[in-house]
């Protein structure tokens, strides 16, 4: 099965301010974060994208991730034919220390999360 949902485990090495798109100059403290996508389609070369280096930038996680102060540190696959991404992104959501960095990061076209971006001290 190649769709579901994903988690991206990404440090964060120092405090950062970097330009997210339509959501502006952004503030990202030197931190763990987790950041939940899905694709329905071609999962396994979704998240080889997030992995490569130089990409063109079109969703905001590539705005963090094209920060030579980041790292993808772990990925997590969730194989399912159904959208997932935001009971995953729940999930983290409830872990003592979990703050939302900016409201409104990946989940443009979510109705339930702040954010798809979740930041954990």
């Amino acid at each position: 099965m190649n769709s579901g949902a994903y988690q991206l485990y990404i440090h964060v090495k120092k405090d950062l301010r970097i330009k997210v798109g339509s959501l502006g100059i952004c503030s990202f403290s030197a931190s763990l974060y987790v950041y939940t996508g899905s694709a329905m389609k071609n999962l396994e070369q979704r998240i080889a994208r997030h992995l490569a280096g130089a990409k063109k930038i079109h969703w905001h996680i590539d705005y963090l991730l094209s920060s030579r102060h980041t790292e993808i540190i772990k990925v997590r696959k969730y194989p399912s034919t159904e959208r997932k991404e935001c009971y995953y992104n729940q999930k983290i959501m409830k872990k003592k220390g979990a703050f939302v960095p900016v409201k409104g990061f990946g989940s443009s076209d979510c109705r339930v999360c702040k954010s798809h971006l979740v930041g954990i001290i």
